[in-house]
């Protein structure tokens, strides 16, 4: 059944300025779903919009945030190197705590490439509010210190071609102390451009995202 969506253009306050930010809001969302873009992006990428379009259709309210600002050169870093993009996304998760309307929804943290380790890092930041983390294309290894402070359900989707990330993946996929999966997408490349791939890379993340609403509670390592 279709929905009709309220999409908002808004800036959130962050250290050093505010971030620009569009939110599509259902008219009764079941769990907010916040993008973590990978260096270089921003809240227009055509990969993470297609994907939120699929979450908003199925009724999750999405936010789509640029954590780098103009003018700022980040490409090819590693995130250790990144520090300040970390702070942003949990001024950001912060600032959703105080929203009325948004503070109630349960909240996950969809990743690309290195967004995919910021999300991990502000899921250990923040246990309790952070409720599934979707990794597209991740680079986990970046957080490695990181990953056994994580208490949320973790899907990790890489390409099928994609073969050192998948590695790196099915690599911290043992790392993890929390309910995990691993889903590898067929004849899919790092960046999914493949015909059918990105929106198969939707499919998997609404459904597994939908499931960890409904459970409406935490993954630790007693589930194992």
């Amino acid at each position: 059944m279709a929905r009709t969506a309220s999409r908002i253009s808004l800036t959130i306050p962050a250290d050093g300025g505010s971030l620009a930010a569009d939110l599509t809001l259902p008219p009764q969302p079941e769990g907010l779903v916040v993008f973590c873009h990978g260096s270089g992006s921003n809240r227009f990428s055509p990969r993470n919009r297609r994907v939120a379009e699929r979450l908003e259709r199925g009724g999750l309210a999405t936010l789509l945030c640029d954590l780098e600002r103009n003018g700022e050169a980040i490409h090819g870093r590693t995130l250790a190197s990144l520090p300040p993009l970390q702070q942003r996304l949990l001024r950001v998760l912060d600032w959703i705590a105080q929203q009325d309307d948004l503070s109630r929804l349960p909240l996950a943290l969809f990743g690309s490439s290195t967004g995919a380790a910021l999300a991990l890092v502000a899921a250990a930041e923040r246990p309790g509010r952070v409720q599934a983390v979707v990794s597209r294309g991740g680079r986990p290894d970046l957080v490695f210190q990181r990953l056994d402070e994580v208490r949320c359900p973790v899907l990790l989707l890489v390409g099928e071609h994609d073969v050192d990330v998948l590695e790196l993946n099915a690599w911290a996929a043992g790392q993890l102390q929390v309910r995990n999966q691993l889903v590898v997408i067929p004849q899919a490349s790092h960046l999914f451009d493949e015909p059918g791939c990105l929106d198969a890379v939707a499919e998997q993340s609404y459904s597994w995202l939908m499931e960890q609403f409904r459970q409406g509670r935490f993954s630790t390592a007693d589930d194992l």
